[in-house]
């Protein structure tokens, strides 16, 4: 085992927590109706957001903004609960982390406002830009988006 000082112990730390923050003001942008200029702020210029199958992958800033514009209309409401954050600091600069979604949403489908659950893993890479942490990428894998009275088993 490798000892560090309490400088390198402390700016860990000061990193995760950084880290921890970033990932609150993303939810806190999404669930105020996918403020796209906000969430968008959060990422480096050429970021990632890769949504997979169910949502795509848009890469940059404004790729990223049109696609929040358009889930704007689909989903009505929106409450990111982010779980069992697994923050690894590489070194001063980059990171990467993992986190569980849990999400009650408000959609249009059919024309008609329907209640569901959005489960999915976050797998995310993090760098130090402009004396701040961003996301360089975020990727979703979704478990889940199911309907809730109708369930996903």
């Amino acid at each position: 085992m490798t000892t560090s000082s309490m400088e390198e112990r402390l700016a860990r730390l000061e990193a995760i927590e950084e880290i921890k923050a970033l990932k609150a003001r993303y939810c806190a942008y999404a669930d105020d109706n996918y403020d796209a200029e906000g969430l968008a702020s959060l990422f480096v210029p050429d970021g990632i957001w890769d949504g997979g199958q169910e949502f795509g992958r848009y890469v940059g800033r404004e790729d990223f903004k049109k696609f929040l514009d358009r889930t704007r209309g689909d989903i009505r409401f929106a409450a990111h609960l982010v779980l069992n954050p697994i923050i690894e600091i590489q070194d001063a600069t980059h990171a990467t982390g993992k986190w569980r979604l849990l999400m009650p949403a408000t959609v249009m489908a059919d024309g008609a406002r329907e209640s569901r659950w959005l489960l999915c893993e976050y797998d995310e890479e993090y760098v130090r830009h402009e004396g701040r942490w961003m996301f360089k990428s975020v990727k979703m894998k979704v478990n889940f988006y199911a309907p809730h009275l109708k369930g996903w088993a």
